[in-house]
């Protein structure tokens, strides 16, 4: 069970409190990624549909970051594996609304 933190504003959309817990599967059965996590995000919350990642490239919105383990993933593949204990359900896959400006 992959624990997934929101920003307020994308749990107001989904109508969810608190963390969302997803059961992250596949056909495949590979690692659990950042791609296969926002996919199952997606499915079960299609109303997220296009506000974390474009629905034509999959490529992450500008002013969403992701983070676990106290790291930023925003940068890293979206194929990349995420850490053990976000797997495991240790640690929470956090999505968070970037602000610019000052």
């Amino acid at each position: 069970m992959i624990r997934v933190v929101l920003p307020a504003h994308l749990k107001n959309l989904a109508h969810v409190n608190g963390e969302v817990r997803l059961e992250v599967t596949g056909p495949d059965a590979g690692p659990v990624t950042q791609r296969r996590v926002l996919e199952t995000l997606e499915a079960q919350y299609p109303m997220l549909l296009g506000t974390i990642r474009d629905r034509h490239s999959g490529k992450r919105r500008a002013f969403i970051r992701f983070y676990a383990c106290q790291e930023d993933l925003s940068n890293e593949s979206p194929d990349t594996p995420l850490p053990e204990r976000v797997v495991a359900g240790e640690e929470p896959f956090i999505i968070l609304g970037a602000m610019a400006g000052g």
